[in-house]
């Protein structure tokens, strides 16, 4: 008798810890449903310029708190529009990334509005290394004369973002692509600068950092700046001697004997003597 009270205990309690474990999930479901919402993220990395399609992103719950900015519900917002910015699987496809409704793929749907793309010759130097890919940013430098006709480079712009490399704007970064032409973002007086200086000189790129701001001019190189070099004076050093004491030099103050002449007579038998 008493065993079977027993049993049915156990019983009663796994029965109720069941029911517990099962409300305790449902309300955690609920608690999660209320705190979060659908996000349209990547499925794949999607380069600049390409027209996004179903295949390319999918829906996923994201906490509400932290919401990104821009960011899509529905899918069908998303059919053919043109990225502009890279996008990295499992990131959330945000209209700040996107090119303006209407843009057709390719170079010209990721130019900003008053900006123009031009390309400058570079070779494995000029383009360093290869390393200067799509989204990168880059300074230009000049190598030309000035009006005195001397050697001067000069960096004449900064932070131009690099479109494309040759004929591709997709970035990849697992190895340097040496290339024969770089397709930069610039404004119209940028381009005008860029023409005049592959015309009275050479080009050269310089890579920076993207997050890097600093926009500090400089004055430029010249060869008298690159080769000479300033030589300060030897410095002079004044060593006091010590005074040496004067020597004291005693001289004979007794007065000379007066030279005399002897002369010796001689009379006979007799001598005299004579002094003068």
């Amino acid at each position: 008798m008493k065993s079977t009270r027993a049993i049915v205990m156990i019983l009663l309690s796994l029965l109720a810890g069941a029911a517990a474990v099962v409300m305790a999930a449902r309300w955690v479901g609920q608690q999660s449903a209320e705190n979060t919402t659908s996000v349209i993220v990547a499925t794949r990395d999607l380069d600049l310029g390409a027209p996004l399609n179903a295949s390319m992103f999918q829906v996923v719950l994201w906490p509400s708190g932290a919401l990104p900015t821009g960011s899509f519900k529905e899918q069908k917002l998303l059919e053919g529009r043109v990225v502009r910015s890279p996008i990295f699987k499992g990131e959330p496809i945000l209209e700040p990334k996107l090119a303006p409704e209407g843009t057709k793929g390719g170079l010209t749907s990721i130019i900003a509005g008053g900006k123009r793309a031009i390309s400058v010759k570079v070779n494995e130097i000029v383009g360093v290394a290869g390393f200067a890919l799509p989204g990168s940013f880059v300074d230009i430098m000049v190598n030309t004369m000035d009006g005195k006709d001397k050697a001067v480079s000069k960096i004449v712009l900064k932070r131009i973002l690099v479109l494309a490399v040759a004929q591709e704007a997709n970035r990849d970064e697992t190895k340097p692509k040496v290339v024969s032409a770089v397709t930069l973002e610039v404004a119209p007086e940028e381009a005008e600068k860029i023409d005049l200086a592959r015309s009275i000189g050479t080009l050269s790129l310089v890579l920076r950092n993207p997050i890097d701001r600093n926009e500090d001019e400089t004055a430029g190189i010249r060869r008298e700046d690159l080769l000479n070099k300033h030589v300060d004076a030897p410095a002079v050093i004044s060593v006091a001697m010590p005074a040496r004491p004067m020597r004291k030099v005693v001289t004979d103050a007794r007065p000379a004997p007066p030279s005399t002449v002897t002369v010796e007579m001689i009379r006979g038998v007799q001598k005299a003597n004579s002094e003068f």
